[in-house]
């Protein structure tokens, strides 16, 4: 809520308790004053009808009396009652009296005793407090449904906020590594600007625009780029803006944002993860339906391609789940682009370090070719994240400019987590030293395998008590059988060498069993790299996932198949890690100085493993 929708409930909560203040004052101050006015009678006059028999009942208050005289044709009424006075009820001022229930009782007058009065905060609270139920439900609406909005009729009124360029402050020049998405984004925005320049040769404006791609990669920040430079009206929103608890409402906004787009077209409509309303929908006899989602989705689809013309509105969306989204969401005519935001290359790497160091003082020794090529597989979020870790590490120091060891320690940080100073005890400190150097001495003596950069035993924030760094040399974007191999005999290599020194393993490899265990699944499921099951593919089609998802065998499989998949999977764990073995025994004493040197400084670098390496390799048999 922002300061104005804050002032804005701010003047109702007080305009809501002047109201029911005032309405106790006119009811304690005026209306009862009027009415007890203009029935009052003196005391006496009181005493005197009670011993004349006038009086049928008495209400005894601590300030007042009230009384009421017998009708006319009452049995009990007294022969000289006045007409005129019969039947009225009448008020006067108590006063102390210790012989008037005596004389009530004498005259057979019915009376009772007036409840004590509870002062100003009882009565105020005797108001307010059957009234807050309402207030309560009115305080929802206008926080949960409102937003802002003075009434509850504005449920159903579109959230998206129409921005500018300049409310951006971003350009495609603050974009790095995504050359060719930025070139389909321009097209449009050159479409926009001048259509003629298109519709002369029979071409129509794209109506939608997917971008899908891994997080982090610079989806979103690809839509605000293209507001900056777009020149028209630009219509941001969430997904999860459009779903509320009540059937109908994500529908009517969807409704109310296409009336304000159209309004203002040409125009840019942007919805950022758009899968949480563009999800599948079910089909006959599935349970668990989600209906206002499933309305607001086809909403969705009726205004971007329905039966009313949309034109000169180009929606353009973000996902990173496009795999669950509705198939007649992704066809031609609503979404014409699917546009692939992918992980940046080596050279995209070094454009995003060089955007975001553009306000860092960088020291002479700082690489950042070298930077961008050992940071494989990392999004523009987390070089981002490097060079404002790489800062705050030098800040902490006190420095004037950010070194290369900022840097390195930055990316240890995000790959291996944080550093602890956690005590270990020395036979602890001696199985991590084995088993680490385990993993560089296999991924140093095998080749084509990744280059070892750092070896560590410090304790990380991720729970490992060491890791091996290793970077590749290049991108890769095709791996062949036999470098998989390799890659799960290097992680093998830890637990390789528990079992040579220690005669058993440890917990330690438990990340390693997990890594090299789904590596072997994927060889074996959707690889075809076994001649057991041969080249099929066993898994079902999950679509596109960058999330992370493993898809899940197809269920048609025989449970004689699935039992050889899991055999296969077996064999090429265990071909790794007698590989690893076989390896480290030949080169046990480059072990052992490897991890001599970790138990001595905890932490050494590629170049000294390699360097003992190539020391032992020289050395006579």
């Amino acid at each position: 809520m922002d300061k104005k929708q804050r002032k804005q409930l701010r003047f109702s909560a007080i305009y809501l308790v002047v109201a029911l203040l005032g309405m106790w004052l006119f009811q304690a101050l005026i209306f009862q004053p009027l009415l007890l006015e203009a029935q009052e009678v003196p005391y006496s006059v009181f005493r005197h009808d009670v011993a004349a028999g006038y009086v049928k009942e008495v209400t005894l208050g601590q300030e007042r009396i009230f009384f009421t005289l017998y009708e006319m044709g009452d049995p009990a009424a007294p022969a000289d009652l006045p007409p005129q006075r019969a039947g009225t009820t009448y008020n006067t001022v108590a006063v102390p009296d210790e012989q008037l229930t005596q004389d009530l009782l004498a005259a057979g007058v019915t009376f009772r005793a007036e409840p004590p009065d509870s002062g100003l905060l009882t009565d105020l609270l005797g108001w307010f407090i059957p009234v807050l139920p309402f207030a309560l439900v009115w305080y929802y609406f206008y926080r949960r449904l409102g937003r802002g909005g003075a009434n509850i009729l504005s449920v159903g009124k579109s959230r998206a906020k129409e921005i500018t360029g300049e409310m951006t402050g971003i350009t495609f020049a603050d974009i790095g590594g995504l050359d060719e998405v930025a070139v389909e984004l321009k097209e449009i925005i050159a479409f926009l600007k001048s259509p003629e320049r298109f519709t002369r040769l029979g071409a129509k404006l794209p109506k939608g625009v997917l971008l899908v791609g891994p997080p982090g990669t610079g989806k979103t920040l690809l839509a605000k780029a293209t507001a900056g430079e777009a020149g028209v009206p630009f219509f941001s929103i969430s997904g999860s803006d459009f779903v509320e608890m009540f059937v109908g409402v994500g529908a009517a906004r969807v409704r109310d944002l296409f009336d304000q787009a159209k309004k203002k077209a040409p125009c840019i409509v942007f919805i950022d993860e758009i899968d949480a309303i563009g999800q599948s929908r079910a089909t006959v006899g599935v349970l668990h339906t989600n209906d206002e989602r499933e309305q607001t989705l086809n909403q969705l689809l009726t205004e971007m391609d329905g039966f009313a013309p949309n034109q000169s509105v180009v929606i353009m969306a973000a996902t990173n789940r496009p795999e669950v989204l509705d198939p007649a969401l992704l066809r031609p005519g609503r979404f014409d682009r699917q546009i692939q935001v992918p992980l940046p290359t080596e050279k995209g790497r070094r454009q995003i370090l060089g955007i975001h160091t553009r306000n860092v003082p960088l020291a002479e020794d700082v690489n950042l070719d070298r930077i961008a090529q050992i940071t494989s597989g990392f999004s523009g979020a987390d070089l981002a994240n490097i060079v404002n870790e790489a800062a705050l590490l030098a800040s902490r120091r006190d420095a004037t400019q950010v070194t290369m060891a900022d840097f390195d320690l930055a990316i240890e940080r995000v790959v291996a987590g944080l550093q602890r100073s956690l005590p270990l005890k020395d036979e602890v400190k001696r199985r991590v030293a084995y088993h680490e150097s385990g993993h560089a001495l296999v991924a140093a003596l095998l080749p084509g395998a990744d280059t070892v950069h750092k070896v560590s035993i410090i304790p990380t924030a991720k729970g490992a008590l060491g890791y091996t760094l290793q970077v590749p040399e290049e991108d890769q974007y095709l791996v062949g059988e036999s470098e998989l191999k390799q890659r799960m005999a290097v992680l093998m290599g830890g637990r390789a060498a528990e079992l040579l020194i220690f005669g058993e393993a440890s917990t330690g490899a438990a990340n390693d069993l997990q890594r090299v265990t789904d590596m072997a699944r994927r060889m074996v499921t959707e690889f075809g790299m076994t001649e057991a099951l041969g080249p099929v593919r066993y898994l079902a089609d999950a679509g596109m996932g960058y999330l992370g998802q493993h898809a899940a065998l197809r269920p048609e499989l025989s449970p004689e198949t699935e039992t050889l998949i899991d055999r296969e999977i077996r064999r090429l764990v265990e071909e790794a890690q007698q590989k690893a073995l076989d390896l480290l025994r030949a080169h046990e004493s480059a072990l052992h100085q490897i991890a001599a040197a970790l138990q001595e400084r905890e932490v050494i670098t590629g170049e000294e493993v390699l360097r003992i390496v190539a020391e032992h390799q020289r050395q006579p048999a």
